[in-house]
């Protein structure tokens, strides 16, 4: 109000009407101080209108001197305006005031100075502004990680500003804070990056400051506050950054009322915030002055891309990144004539309409990373001759990369990472001169690397990493001198590292690793003094590291692992002071780890594992301090673990294991504090375990399997123990039931020590128990001597082996949660209840050589959905087969061997498409051979032996399709099968006839657990070279028939010769007659053959002396006759191989072949093998004839030299002579005979 018009009027009234109006003031004045009805004060203006002539001016600002600041709840009276002026005055006129002093001197001078600092001091003292700031402040806490963004993607450096904010001091000259030095106004506001945490109050005091100009509060964080709509007050903002600051919810349409507002920058982590079309169009229809809209990260799913058609023909820079955007966006964009920077980037929904740029473009920087474009498009994107920046990720070119690309003469960057490419790069790639980023990674490229790009002599990054390129490294890529950062892994390039690439020497990232390169490392690689991070890891290099590396002072990072490096370790990498993580394992490395390792006081990781390093550890690394993980795995060191590596108090990780060291771990109460991973197995440590093991407060993994440990395993005391390995030691004593206390064990192996007693539940807090029972998973305590188990009361117990102890009694259930249950070399008894089947995860079960009694639970067929090996051999169950077997049945292993099951076998175990072991030996199957068997697909091994299963293994079915195609073991001895040998099947034994190619990577028969935390191996009981053996495990290599004890009768078909993979053959006690057939000959990995107690005629062939690999021969008591075969492996044969067959002679039976020696004439000298016809005397006979000098004088040579060669072979060959001869006359004779 016009307070002088007022005044004025208020002399021409009426006391009454003055007192009525003062009223009316007063109550006008109480109503602003309490922010009262707006309706109440229009009433009051329009009735004092009525009254007197006045005018309303608004909110008073000034007043007698004083400056007036009205805001919520308070009204603010300051002189700064006043004080100013005295300030500007007297710093014209110092001598003015001197004019009322009399003697003025020194003295007063200084008073008077320190007046008018107190004054200029205190021109905000009290400020309402100031005291704005301090309570905005204190609403908040400083975190340095809420600004973690600021400092690691934004390149910003962040600190607390508000740190300077101390109160009764001048705000303006806060951290910051901008004022308006006119009449001390706060107008700009700068708190991006000052660690600010906290929600954010909508009723915060920063509202109270009206005359903002300016707001930054980005790279903070606001803990998904909502954005208050009060920010719709600051009307004279023409400047607001909440980028980043961890607001969330939807946008106020509020902030679309700063109609003055040159940039805004709403931009934010990934859908935390959302904006409404309304707010939207509010944004593009009322910001008429913006210049700069950022709004990345905006939940924008719900909008219409074509609000923004409507944009201010100002605008300069748009940004709606990963905004999901869908449909298509208005082309129209494309022609704001002042837009320089348009980012729609990771809106994988957006589409653009098909465009085609304008030479006129004023367009710098372009990201269409992620959103779908037209060939149109990229054919005119030439025309965009202004353009430094191009980002086209994550796209298709289906023709390859544009040659259009490569005519941007001004492009500083293009970014095509994570796009598909269907070809290479182009030659035209090196016309891109001021091209300075350069990252075509991830792209599909194939392709060698054009040369051309050792022209881009501004390129300071490249990275092609990811691709498929080939070829080898170009050389002029050491043109690059510009160069930072090379990034060329993950490819199939081969050849050798350019030497060229030592000229980069602004290097610092140098990244080679995935590739096929080969060679040595070039010793001109440390000339790169600025690297950082070098990588050449899983490639094919060899020879030694160059010394050269030595020299890269800078070097953080230094990866050389899985290649053919050989040699040792140069001591100059001692040198790299600045190194973090070095990693030289998989390699061929040999020698002592040199004592200068210890000189890398930054060093965290450590990786030298696989090697061929020997020598101690070297106690020099005791000075890594910095030390947190440490992997000598797998090398030959020797020696004891030193003293000295207790140093490495900040350890977590120590890998020692598969080495040659010895004697005890070190034993210190305070050892290894951080300590996670402790992996010593396989050496040969010994002694007792060491007292911190039990109460390390951090260690989770323990590994000291395969040592020579010995004592008793006492309480562990930990909290954070998960997997503890302790097998394969000599530990002894009882089972430490009290382990189970530790709360958070999952995985504990005890297998294979000493350990005896009952695993002992009782005396464990009930409390615990049920701790315990939640986490344990996985327990292996078998080959030990465990008498009892109470119960099992693990809940989510998945993998349990119980197996050979010495535990007796009815047989516990585990938890339904159960994969892996193994109690097999046991003495439990009893039967087995069908609550077993509540197990629907089990997948393998193992309850062999027990005692176990009762028929086999029918439910197991239910299970075989899951189930892949069901072990019940030897124990006691009788009764029938399970009858049924679901479909889908998932069975590879089912074995019942060495029981007393009667039942038949029915075709419904078909339904087990993948078993691969059937083995029902040693029961009372009374049933003919189930030829529908032989559909299997995958079966491998077939025991049906010593059961009462009779009739013929003949084939009736005329189906042409393979039988047993997969078959390596096939035992049906002991039986009462009789008729022909079944050729039928012979053929089709593909597996071993080596027409059917073995695909398994692995040496043995097998099944890995779902957990992938073991291999369970098949076995079978089967006879080998006469003697009944038990396969613990079956080598996938074994091929093996036994059709032994039964009635098959007639020949040995010729068709066995075709099984030249077989390593056993057993056709023993039948009644097969004929010859035994020189096919046989073929059989060339045959280890053993078995053909006694048969009624087989005629001659052993002599082709079976070529079976190099026959150790067993068993021919006896059969009608064989003629000479037993000489040579290789027959010589090793005794008389039990050939016993019953008087016609046989010659060696080893004491009957000989009847041979006339043959006159030694003149014969020519040949070359032949050694004789195996004791000669020695017959020189004596040959002197005999000759003269006795002569024979004593040949006789000296024999025996001074040894076999003189051209007398063996006149004398073998005269010897093979008779005897082909004696061998014809018999051929005849017999056939006489037979006519």
């Amino acid at each position: 109000m016009n307070l002088k018009k007022f005044l004025k009027n208020l002399q021409q009234t009426k006391l009454s009407q003055t007192k009525m109006s003062l009223k009316w003031i007063l109550m006008m004045n109480q109503s602003e101080e309490q922010g009262g009805d707006r309706v109440v004060l229009a009433d009051f203006k329009t009735k004092m209108q009525k009254v007197f002539e006045m005018s309303d001016l608004g909110e008073m600002s000034y007043f007698l001197g004083m400056e007036v600041s009205q805001v919520q709840n308070e009204i603010f009276l300051s002189q700064r305006s006043f004080a100013t002026k005295i300030l500007t005055k007297f710093s014209k006129q110092q001598g003015l005031l001197l004019r009322f002093l009399h003697c003025c001197n020194e003295k007063h001078f200084q008073a008077v100075k320190r007046v008018l600092r107190y004054v200029k001091g205190t021109l905000n003292y009290g400020s309402h502004s100031c005291s704005s700031l301090i309570q905005f402040k204190n609403s908040f806490s400083i975190r340095e990680n809420a600004s973690f963004y600021c400092d690691d993607f934004a390149g910003l450096k962040s600190y607390p500003k508000t740190n300077s904010w101390k109160e009764d001091t001048d705000c303006c000259s806060w951290d910051g804070v901008t004022c308006d030095h006119l009449n001390a106004h706060v107008i700009a506001l700068d708190l991006s990056c000052s660690w600010i945490y906290g929600n954010f109050p909508s009723n915060t005091t920063l509202f109270l400051l009206p005359h903002l100009q300016k707001l930054n509060l980005a790279y903070n964080d606001f803990n998904l506050s909502k954005i208050p709509s009060e920010f719709g007050r600051f009307t004279s903002l023409f400047y607001l950054n909440l980028s980043n600051t961890g607001f969330a919810g939807e946008v106020p349409s509020q902030v679309s009322h700063l109609s003055k507002l040159v940039s805004l920058d709403l931009s934010c982590w990934a859908d935390a915030q959302t904006i409404d079309k309304h707010a939207l169009e509010g944004l593009v229809h009322n910001l008429t002055e913006v210049r700069h809209l950022f709004l990345d990260g905006m939940d924008m799913s719900s909008v219409n891309a074509h609000v923004f058609m409507n944009l201010s023909s100002s605008l300069r820079s748009l940004s709606l990144a990963f905004c999901d955007l869908q449909g298509k966006f208005p082309k129209n964009i494309f022609d704001l004539p002042n837009l320089n920077l348009l980012n729609l980037g990771g809106n994988q929904n957006l589409n653009l309409d098909p465009l085609k740029f304008n030479r006129s473009s004023n367009l710098e920087h372009l990201d269409l990373s992620s959103v779908s474009f037209s060939t149109e498009f990229i054919d005119s994107v030439e025309n965009l001759q202004a353009l430094k920046y191009l980002d086209l990720s994550g796209n298709s070119f289906f023709q390859g990369l544009s040659v259009s690309f490569t005519n941007l003469s001004s492009l500083e960057y293009l970014i095509l990472e994570g796009a598909i490419f269907f070809g290479g790069l182009l030659d035209s790639m090196g016309n891109l001169v001021s091209l300075k980023v350069l990252d075509l990674s991830h792209s599909n490229l194939s392709g060698q690397v054009p040369r051309s790009l050792g022209n881009l002599l501004q390129l300071a990054y490249l990275d092609l990493s990811q691709n498929l390129l080939s070829g080898q490294i170009p050389r002029s890529l050491g043109n690059l001198l510009q160069l930072t950062y090379l990034d060329l892994c993950e490819n199939q390039l081969s050849g050798q590292i350019p030497r060229s690439l030592g000229n980069l020497l602004q290097l610092t990232h140098l990244g080679l690793w995935q590739n096929q390169l080969s060679g040595q490392i070039p010793r001109s690689l440390g000339n790169l003094l600025q690297l950082t991070h070098l990588g050449l890891w899983q490639n094919q290099l060899s020879g030694q590291i160059p010394r050269s590396l030595g020299n890269l002072l800078q070097l953080t990072d230094l990866g050389l692992w899985q290649n053919q490096l050989s040699g040792q370790i140069p001591r100059s990498l001692g040198n790299l002071l600045q190194l973090t993580d070095l990693d030289l394992s998989q390699n061929q490395l040999s020698g002592q780890i040199p004592r200068s390792l210890g000189n890398l006081l930054q060093l965290t990781d450590l990786n030298l594992w696989q090697n061929q390093l020997s020598g101690q550890i070297p106690r020099s690394l005791r000075n890594l301090l910095q030390l947190t993980h440490l992997d000598l795995s797998q090398n030959q060191l020797s020696g004891q673990i030193p003293l000295s590596i207790l140093n490495l108090t900040q350890l977590e990780y120590l890998g020692i294991s598969e080495n040659y060291l010895e004697g005890s771990i070190p034993d210190e109460v305070t050892t290894f504090p951080n300590l996670i991973y402790l992996g010593l197995s396989d050496n040969l440590l010994n002694g007792t375990l060491p007292s911190w093991l039990y109460t390390a407060p951090s260690l989770k993994v323990i590994i000291l399997s395969q040592n020579q440990f010995s004592g008793h395993i006492k309480e562990f005391q930990s909290k954070s123990l998960e997997h503890l390995y302790l097998n394969n030691n000599k530990l002894q004593g009882p089972f430490p039931s009290s382990i189970f206390q530790v709360l958070n064990l999952t995985l504990l192996v005890l297998s294979s020590n000493n350990l005896s007693g009952v695993i002992e539940l009782r005396k464990i807090p009930q409390w615990m128990q049920e701790v315990g029972n939640d986490s344990l998973t996985y327990l292996n305590v078998s080959h030990n001597s465990l008498t009892e188990v109470e119960h099992f009361p693990w809940k989510n117990i998945e993998f349990l082996d119980l197996s050979s102890n010495l535990i007796r009694g009815n047989l516990p259930i585990p938890a339904s949660t159960i994969n892996v249950f193994l109690i097999s070399n046991n003495s439990f008894n009893g039967e087995v209840s069908s609550l077993i089947c509540n197990a629907t995860y089990l997948q393998i079960l193992d309850l062999s050589h027990n005692y176990l009694s009762g028929t086999i639970p029918q439910c197991f067929g239910n299970l075989s959905n899951i189930l892949q090996v069901l072990n019940l051999k030897k124990n006691e169950f009788y009764g029938t087969i399970p009858l049924t077997f679901a479909k889908g049945c998932q069975l590879t292993n089912f074995n019942l061997n060495g029981n007393l099951l009667e039942g038949p076998l029915t075709p419904s175990i078909l339904n087990c498409n993948g078993l691969e072991v059937l083995d029902l030996g040693n029961n009372k199957i009374n049933d003919t051979f189930p030829h529908w068997l032989g559909s299997l697909p995958f079966l491998h091994v077939l025991v049906l032996k010593s059961n009462h299963m009779h009739g013929s293994l003949r084939v009736n079915s005329s189906k042409s399709s393979p039988f047993f195609s997969k078959i390596q073991i096939f035992d049906l001895s002991s039986n009462y099968f009789s008729g022909p040998l079944p050729v039928r099947y012979i053929n089709s034994f593909k597996a071993i006839i080596n027409l059917e190619k073995i695909g398994s990577t692995v040496s043995y028969m097998g099944v890995n657990d779902s957990r992938g935390s073991g291999f369970y191996t098949y076995s079978i009981g089967i006879v080998m070279k006469g003697q009944d053996r038990e396969l613990v495990k079956i080598f996938t290599m074994w091929m093996i028939i036994d059709l032994s004890n039964n009635q098959f009768e007639g020949g040995i078909p010729k068709v066995i010769g075709k099984l030249n993979l077989l390593k056993g053959l057993n056709l023993s006690h039948n009644n097969l007659n004929g010859d035994i057939p020189s096919s046989i000959g073929s059989l060339t990995s045959l280890e053993w053959l078995d053909l006694s107690s048969n009624r087989l005629s005629g001659t052993i062939p002599n082709r079976l002396a070529d079976l190099s690999f026959l150790s067993s021969l068993n021919v006896s008591e059969n009608q064989l006759h003629g000479q037993i075969p000489q040579g290789k492996q027959f010589n090793t044969f005794g008389n039990d191989s050939y016993e019953g067959n008087k016609g046989l002679c010659g060696f080893p039976v004491s009957k000989g072949c009847n041979i006339i020696e043959p006159a030694p004439l003149n014969v020519l000298e040949k070359d032949g093998s050694k004789s195996n016809i004791a000669f020695e005397w017959k020189v004596v006979l040959i002197g005999y004839g000759c003269g006795v000098v002569f024979g004593m004088l040949v006789g000296y040579v024999v025996f001074q030299t040894g076999k003189p060669k051209w007398l063996v072979n006149l004398v073998e060959n005269q010897h093979e002579k008779r005897r082909r001869r004696n061998s014809k006359k018999g051929n005849r004779s017999s056939g006489r005979r037979r006519i």
